[in-house]
Order: C-alpha cells, then sequence, then structure tokens
C-alpha cells in the first residue's frame, strides 16, 4: 500500500507559478513511476507528465511542456511538480498517482494509488 498527500495547490494570477508536492508513505518509493494528473469541472480527468523510478526519464502532455516540470527525490519520498506561466485553462484538481508502469504512463488506470487532489485556480 502506499499512501500519497498532495499539498501546494491554490489560486494564482495567469502567468504566475505554483510547486506541487507529492509525499508518499509505505511501499519502496523508487519502484514506483509517479505522475500528476488533473480534472477540470465536467472533464474527465487527463495526464499532465509522469516520471519513472530513477527519475531518469520524463513524460509531458503537450500542453504543459515547456512550462511544467516534474521532478522527484526518492530519499524524501517526494514528487514536485513545478508549474510556470500558469494559464486559466490548466484550472483543476491536480491528483498525484504512484504505479509500477513501464508503458503507456498516460493512462489513469496503470497507476494503482492516488492522492485526494489538490485545487489549482489560475484567475485571468
Amino acid at each position: 500500500q502506499v499512501q500519497l498527500v498532495e499539498s501546494g495547490g491554490g489560486l494564482v494570477q495567469a502567468g504566475g507559478s505554483l510547486r506541487l508536492s507529492c509525499a508518499a508513505s509505505g511501499r519502496t518509493f523508487s519502484d514506483y513511476t509517479m505522475g500528476w494528473f488533473r480534472q477540470a469541472p465536467g472533464k474527465e480527468r487527463e495526464f499532465v507528465t509522469a516520471v519513472t523510478g530513477s527519475g531518469g526519464s520524463t513524460y509531458y502532455a503537450d500542453s504543459v511542456k515547456g512550462r511544467f516540470t516534474i521532478s522527484r527525490d526518492n530519499a524524501k519520498n517526494t514528487v514536485y511538480l513545478q508549474m510556470n506561466s500558469l494559464k486559466p485553462e490548466d484550472t483543476a484538481v491536480y491528483y498525484c498517482a504512484a504505479g509500477k508502469v513501464r508503458f503507456n504512463l498516460v493512462r489513469t488506470e496503470l497507476y494503482d494509488y492516488w492522492g485526494q487532489g489538490t485545487q489549482v485556480t489560475v484567475s485571468s
């Protein structure tokens, strides 16, 4: 079992920045690919970014490339999402997820554990 707790969400103006954190406890953190997903009202949950267990590979949705950066600190069992140049369309609940995922990292069903989510609101 892996427990995930997100933090760092909030309200920010367009063009601003936020840094989300996701603290994990339970199983060996470095065994898991960590992903960030988001869900806006009335929309399906969508992939944002993921990082492999070692931190050696990262993947991004086209909509956030160049603006968002995922990183992880395996010594602290934490994964981060640095979000810059935020846009109103980035407004959503952001979820951290963990899974032993090797392929198709964008698929929500491949992740076994999820956090409770943290709200990010970007005002225009």
